[in-house]
């Protein structure tokens, strides 16, 4: 479906993460902005204040790498599935919605459930340039990977005494579970593996049967 632009020419554009799927921002396009936006793959936007195009990040360096461009159903606005290259508000905050109604201002909506751990991943990150002796993730890291792969060790051997054990408490389970995929993610910072390229893989084994992708793993091999 075509976009069908408003009597000012424009129409508005709603910016979410590929990852989280949280609301990034809300913005206008103009004809203009969207064949700018679709030959860069990078958000252009028209300002109304200024009367002018705008790319966003034009001066911060806080682009939007756009993924996915969709019309809705009525072609009367446009959603934006982005790669954030940092936080999108000029305010430093991952999103412009940093303002919950009726309550002290965050970051932003979390998105999906699951996105938590790419949170986490995003602190881990953050923690590479704290100090140590105030970061157990920084000291996990600098201790190098014999220590964290001894932690990941110790975290699934507790998991599998939960599991294994009937008695055990949910609360329990999820707990340990918590913990195993908390140095999993400490793990992968290590190595400078992105937590975006594991969900690609997983998404890659939808529709394949685990016993015919193991068995493709083991021919390409």
């Amino acid at each position: 479906m075509d976009p069908v632009f408003d009597e000012r020419g424009l129409i508005p554009a709603v910016a979410v993460d590929a990852t989280s799927g949280a609301v990034l921002m809300l913005a206008w396009m103009n004809a203009e902005a969207l064949a700018a936006t679709r030959s860069s793959g990078e958000a252009h936007f028209f300002s109304r204040s200024r009367g002018r195009l705008w790319k966003k990040g034009e001066t911060s360096g806080n682009v939007l790498r756009v993924r996915d461009l969709r019309v809705d159903c009525d072609g009367d606005s446009i959603l934006l599935v982005c790669d954030p290259a940092g936080p999108t508000c000029h305010t430093g905050a991952t999103s412009c919605f940093f303002h919950p109604d009726g309550a002290a201002e965050d970051d932003g909506p979390r998105g999906a459930p699951a996105a938590v751990l790419d949170r986490v991943a995003q602190v881990i990150e953050k923690r590479r340039g704290s100090t140590a002796d105030k970061s157990y993730t920084r000291a996990l890291l600098d201790a190098g990977m014999p220590k964290i792969l001894a932690k990941i060790a110790e975290e699934h051997g507790e998991l599998a005494a939960e599991l294994g054990d009937a008695g055990s408490a949910p609360a329990a389970i999820v707990h340990e579970t918590a913990d195993l995929l908390y140095h999993v993610l400490v793990g992968l910072a290590a190595r400078d593996i992105p937590t975006a390229a594991v969900w690609a893989e997983l998404e890659r084994r939808f529709g394949t049967g685990g016993h015919d992708e193991k068995r493709g793993r083991n021919q390409g091999g």
